[in-house]
């Protein structure tokens, strides 16, 4: 049987997921809609900005399991209160980052969830929602909003000199697992070296979230 996860993550696009899709879901962060909690297997997380949001009460995200990278792991257990408070929600950490990543601040949490789902869930197939800027110079995000965390030109740099060739190089990582990128048009942004990539034109009445 395939295995399918579906990946979350916080662009324009991330309407384009239907809930009651088969498979596991995955999220990133805080997500652009609401969805219950038995319908998500964990939030991930890779920014420490998270954890300090979370403990100044900005928002909440103790109605999901959580799955943290290295960062945050770090954070929480420097927080004494905050990893007693929560510790029952971490359901793992995944402190993996690739070579090719070069380090933690370039591999995003879109990068981590995609690459949690292949290397620790045995996905066959990773369907992903919400990737807006593999195929726009939009990086544009929810989580960013609450986080009021600059976009300035220096993340647009960093978007196309490394988030991007991630991609590339993380679907060439995992050939027997078939990645299916969602979004309103085909114009795509990153080379794409491997057969295992399959781009899904779709639309739907709900495929813009209220990012501004």
């Amino acid at each position: 049987m395939t295995k399918r996860i579906n990946i979350l993550g916080n662009g324009n696009h991330a309407g384009l997921y239907q809930r009651g899709s088969p498979g596991t879901l995955l999220i990133c962060n805080m997500p652009p809609m609401e969805i219950p909690p038995e319908e998500v297997f964990a939030t991930c997380m890779v920014d420490y900005k998270m954890m300090k949001a979370l403990q100044e009460g900005k928002f909440a995200l103790d109605q999901y399991d959580w799955i943290l990278g290295t960062r945050p792991r770090h954070w929480m257990e420097m927080q004494g209160s905050f990893y007693l408070k929560y510790s029952h929600k971490v359901r793992g950490f995944y402190p993996h980052v690739p070579a090719y990543a070069g380090n933690a601040t370039n591999f995003n949490c879109g990068h981590f969830a995609v690459h949690y789902a292949c290397n620790k869930m045995n996905a066959d197939e990773v369907h992903i929602y919400g990737f807006d800027s593999i195929f726009e110079m939009d990086i544009t995000s929810w989580t960013d909003t609450i986080l009021e965390s600059d976009r300035s030109t220096e993340n647009t740099v960093r978007l196309a000199n490394n988030w991007r060739p991630i991609w590339t190089e993380m679907f060439k990582e995992f050939p027997d697992i078939t990645f299916f990128l969602y979004h309103t048009h085909n114009n795509i942004k990153i080379p794409i070296e491997s057969d295992n990539v399959q781009i899904v034109v779709t639309t739907s009445k709900e495929s813009k979230t209220n990012i501004k």
